[in-house]
């Protein structure tokens, strides 16, 4: 019986018989069980891979794989065997770069049917499309076991580009290798081309097959998967357009007031020399910190967190980190990430690959040190938490560069999503010359992150502008602009005289900070 209605690419498996748990690679039975408990999990797509069957073994593991599958109506596909897939009936057919060439194999196959493509490189997703590919297989995405010969891993920052060359077509994206439930999150949410268009779903193979407990192991990503497709993503782009200044401004503006009405809960991981006065400024904005930094801890607070900030100025606390994005990722909710003197150290620039690699970040926030050895730039580099060198002589393209991987702050007057970058011009010498000036901008920008996400998912818009609320670079232009306009206010004061009687008075301007003195002092310019 032919699968019958629309493919469902969410939760693709692809079998591996010598995966099976222990002692049971040799009973074909258990592949059978197996199969069938990941189904009823939630797997919505079958790859039949069989590289060390003879044909007929493979052709009889193949109709009996179709008679189970077909009692959950999931279709199924045969790995590069085409003359497997045409004797017993299956759906379609995945070809890698080195087998058939595709554009025959859509020849062969009966009309209607199933052809999937490997891809690695965006030329090659192109030639998918030119092909007749129903869906490309992007990847490999992670280092994987199941393939000896791997090579060329993508990670979950080089996907972008290959989903840009399926733009203006149909077809579809899955990611491959390496896939499983510590990881998905992070490959969903990472995966994300310029034009802001996501992967399809995920194919797995090792996560399912070579667990004891496959019908929870599916229905676990499942779940993840399903609740991640089920909502746009986080990060969404602006059309760069349809900008201007003052609607940025008003958006901003919007967003402090969001802030003061709603007081979202901000979760901060920090730099130990700044937890007191990141902490004041939290409140003197309107929201509610909270400064935790266990393992244990991080389930239960992002249930009741806006947002998350992961500032890493003193690395003492890097598995609450990992646990804390992990579960933030899964609500949907915005991470802050400052790499504080990132290039400084070995064990920093690691620790910082490794977080960006475990969970995804709604900002990253840097001076042009950090933000420098993020994008492997010679331009500047890191002295301490400092920046020596030329700097960049022109940020823009730089930001724009490293922003389609990552959405980020540059230096703090320089905003950037990838594909619109904006500076500012506000801000006081004194922020330069207290300690920790850094890490509370980092704390501006995720409490107006928060009030951002909550205005997306309230459905909040500014029909005269038409600036989504729920954009991140509005969040992070109105986290920036509130700590630099305060500045500005502080420094005017007669009571302050320098940078001791500074920081008592940006708090306070923090606290008396209106949309209005938003709208009157903001300097902004837009960047094409």
């Amino acid at each position: 019986m032919p699968f019958t209605g629309t493919v469902d690419y969410s939760l693709y498996l692809v079998t591996g018989r010598e995966l099976l748990p222990q002692g049971a690679k040799s009973n074909v039975q258990d592949y059978y069980e197996t199969l069938e408990e990941t189904l009823k999990g939630g797997v919505t797509l079958v790859q039949v891979r069989e590289k060390e069957a003879d044909t007929r073994e493979f052709l009889e593991i193949a109709k009996r794989t179709k008679e189970i599958c077909n009692k959950y109506n999931v279709p199924v596909l045969i790995n590069d065997r085409i003359d497997i897939a045409l004797a017993m009936g299956a759906d379609g057919v995945h070809v890698g770069q080195s087998d058939m060439p595709a554009s025959l194999v859509r020849k062969l196959l009966p009309r209607d049917s199933i052809l999937g493509i490997s891809a690695n490189t965006p030329a090659e997703a192109a030639k998918a499309v030119e092909d007749g590919a129903d869906y490309v297989g992007i990847g490999p995405i992670w280092n994987t076991s199941t393939k000896k010969d791997i090579k060329n891993v993508l990670g979950v920052r080089g996907v972008g580009q290959i989903l840009d060359a399926l733009e203006g077509s149909n077809v579809k994206a899955v990611g491959i290798a390496g896939i499983n439930e510590r990881n998905v999150l992070r490959t969903l949410h990472g995966s994300v081309s310029i034009r802001n268009r996501s992967l399809n779903g995920v194919a797995v193979v090792s996560a399912l097959m070579a667990s004891k407990k496959p019908y929870e192991a599916a229905k676990a990503l499942s779940e993840v998967v399903r609740g991640f497709l089920s909502t746009p993503p986080l990060l969404s782009r602006l059309d760069a357009s349809s900008l201007h200044t003052k609607g940025i401004v008003n958006a901003v503006a919007h967003l402090l007031s969001k802030v003061r009405e709603g007081g979202p809960v901000i979760h901060q991981i920090t730099n130990n020399v700044a937890i007191n006065q990141s902490a004041n400024v939290t409140l003197a904005l309107g929201a509610s910190p909270i400064m935790a930094t266990a393992p244990q801890e991080m389930e239960d607070l992002s249930k009741i967190s806006g947002a998350l900030l992961v500032n890493f100025g003193t690395i003492t606390d890097k598995d609450g980190m990992l646990e804390a994005g992990k579960w933030v990722n899964t609500r949907k909710n915005p991470i802050v990430f400052d790499p504080v003197a990132v290039g400084a150290t070995k064990f920093r620039y690691e620790t910082a690959q490794e977080l960006l690699s475990t969970w995804q970040a709604s900002v990253i926030k840097g001076n042009p040190a950090e933000i420098g050895t993020l994008a492997n730039s010679d331009e500047v580099r890191s002295r301490g938490v400092d920046s020596v060198g030329s700097g960049f002589a022109n940020p823009a393209p730089m930001l724009r560069e490293l922003a389609r991987k990552e959405p980020m702050t540059g230096k703090t007057d320089w905003v950037s999503d990838g594909s619109v970058t904006i500076s500012s011009s506000n801000g006081h010498e004194y922020l330069s010359q207290i300690t920790g000036s850094g890490c509370i901008v980092g704390t501006s920008v995720a409490t107006f992150c928060a009030a951002a996400n909550l205005s997306a998912r309230s459905g909040t818009t500014d029909d005269h502008h038409r600036l989504v609320y729920g954009d991140m670079l509005i969040g992070a232009i109105g986290g920036m602009l509130a700590i630099t306009i305060a500045s500005e206010l502080a420094a005017e004061r007669q009571d302050v005289l320098a940078t001791g009687t500074f920081l008592p008075a940006l708090v306070d301007e923090l606290y008396h900070l209106t949309p209005e003195k938003i709208l009157k002092r903001a300097r902004i310019e837009i960047h094409s």
